[in-house]
């Protein structure tokens, strides 16, 4: 035997073991790489076709080479689909690779089978099949039938479109995937090459590449599965989970520079782009070098990940974030990097401000209402007694309010509260405590205010209130208020009875003719000008 054609019969063996030993280590592997299965086929496949293509180079006879061709063709034809497969599979098309769809891609496959193997019946798979002349061995020239064409323009498709998918996918993927795609894309481009060569007769001695060509291929995965984890770690778990996921993600390296991020964050930072990879993010994003919640240091062992909170404005609304960062590991567990997660809190947030705001918030009139006016003013009340500071009360009454209602229906009756309301705010400082303590009555509780200074404030709001009436379409509606005040200087009452003192005055104010202020323990009017309110 020549001994090109040994070298050549020992190098498909080798390709056959190889094949035969990847099946086998994707078989007992523990993965949930979907496409093991594929994997595992496509690799038994090529081992019975580089096989009986050996038994085939060491036949005597045409008969015999015959036999082993029929044997090839048990692999032959369902690689490129089942490598096809794998593909579907790796780029996360698995709807398409699922059997009830996946099978139809072997049905052309079981065709070729039949037809090769019933082919003297026919000839629609060979026309003529005959020995080669001047050979060191015996080796077989064939004229092609009509359904060779076939299985030979199938094959090929599915490699084109094989290699069309992954390059499509290289272009998406991170570059921590970038061996594993080149090694699948030159694991289907070299044997689609191999055939091509093999059909334009431009092979050594006629022989078929393709198995010497499956060696190299075989190396390549093993390749990757050792150094890049292959058939374990997949980027369809980037795509599925990393890109599927609602918070936005950033990868950074040692230095802190961008090295992947996902859509989420593309959302929340829009100035991210490809042209980010390699830049740090305060050279991306500013607003995340103002607020300081991507600071963090690399060698600082003491933990692991630190959270921030985030309330960034962006056209006129409000976004809540809560940036955690933590320590990127290798597989030898030394720091390789960070990873940042935004968690978008803004929903959460805007409905426990809801909550909050129905709890502390009047429905009608947007101020306090009563029970957090309590809480509030109980603290500034505190707080008075502690530094020695004086603090004022005043409740509001609007004054014959049953007859604008009755009068003027209960719809103009809030606006009245409304009116009275906007009055107050226009007037009273932001340190002020304004809530609603009942139907048409208000508090007002005034820090660092002496008694005299809360009478004024008080007449300040009584002569307001008194000279705005509120326009309703054609009523120009006259309303008055009553006013109680007291003080807390130097007493040591709680609020409760402090708050009773200036109702106690308020309802002095009522009796004597309304549309006056009165201060707790006062017999007379504070306010001598205080009028006699016009009835409406």
């Amino acid at each position: 035997m020549n001994i090109t054609i040994t070298d050549y019969i020992v190098l498909v063996i080798i390709s056959g073991v190889l094949s035969v030993l990847l099946a086998i280590y994707a078989y007992f592997m523990k993965t949930n790489f979907s496409g093991t299965k594929a994997f595992i086929w496509s690799s038994a496949f090529s081992a019975i076709y580089t096989f009986a293509f050996v038994f085939e180079l060491s036949s005597d006879s045409l008969q015999e080479i015959r036999f082993w061709l029929n044997i090839e063709y048990l692999g032959l034809p369902f690689i490129a689909p089942s490598s096809l497969l794998l593909v579907l599979h790796y780029i996360g098309r698995e709807k398409f690779a699922a059997f009830r769809r996946g099978w139809v891609l072997f049905v052309i496959p079981a065709i070729t089978l039949i037809m090769n193997t019933t082919n003297d019946y026919h000839r629609l798979f060979y026309k003529v099949l005959y020995l080669r002349e001047n050979t060191p061995t015996p080796m077989i020239d064939i004229f092609p039938g009509r359904w060779y064409f076939v299985h030979g323009a199938y094959t090929f498709g599915c490699l084109l479109v094989s290699i069309f998918l992954l390059v499509v996918h290289t272009r998406k993927s991170s570059s921590v995937y970038r061996k594993q795609n080149f090694t699948m894309i030159l694991g289907h481009l070299l044997p689609m090459l191999g055939a091509l060569f093999y059909v334009l007769g431009m092979t050594p001695l006629g022989m078929d590449p393709v198995p010497i060509v499956m060696c190299v291929t075989s190396a390549l995965y093993i390749w990757a599965i050792v150094s890049t984890g292959m058939l374990t770690v997949a980027p369809i778990a980037r795509d599925h989970i990393f890109e599927s996921m609602r918070d936005g993600v950033l990868v950074l390296d040692l230095s802190g520079k961008i090295f992947d991020y996902n859509s989420a964050a593309i959302a929340i930072i829009p100035s991210l782009s490809p042209a980010a990879i390699g830049k740090t993010i305060e050279q991306v994003w500013k607003r995340g070098a103002d607020t300081g919640v991507f600071e963090g240091d690399l060698n600082d062992t003491s933990k692991q990940e630190y959270e921030h909170e985030l309330k960034w404005i962006k056209g006129g609304e409000t976004y809540y974030y809560r940036v955690r960062s933590s320590k990127l590991l290798n597989t030898k567990g030394e720091i390789a990097g960070r990873t940042i997660v935004m968690i978008d809190m803004t929903e959460h947030m805007q409905l426990q401000n809801k909550l909050r705001r129905l709890a502390e918030i009047d429905g009608l009139t947007g101020i306090y209402n009563r029970t957090h006016f309590m809480e509030i003013a109980t603290e500034q009340l505190r707080q008075a007694r502690i530094n020695h500071a004086p603090l004022a009360l005043i409740l509001i009454d609007i004054d014959f309010f049953k007859s604008i209602n009755d009068r003027f229906g209960h719809s103009v009756g809030d606006l009245a509260i409304h009116h009275v309301v906007s009055l107050v705010k226009s007037i009273i400082s932001p340190e002020t405590s304004f809530a609603r303590y009942g139907g048409e009555e208000f508090v007002l509780c005034v820090p660092d205010t002496a008694l005299g200074q809360a009478l004024q404030t008080a007449e300040q709001l009584r002569q307001k209130i008194a000279s705005t009436p509120l326009i309703s379409g054609s009523h120009a509606i006259s309303i008055t208020a009553s006013f109680g005040v007291t003080e807390a200087y130097q007493s040591a009452l709680p609020l409760e009875s402090l708050l009773h003192e200036a109702d106690d005055a308020l309802y002095f104010a009522k009796r004597n003719g309304r549309n006056r202020v009165i201060a707790a323990g006062s017999i007379e009017p504070q306010s001598e000008s205080a009028a006699t309110v016009t009835r409406v």
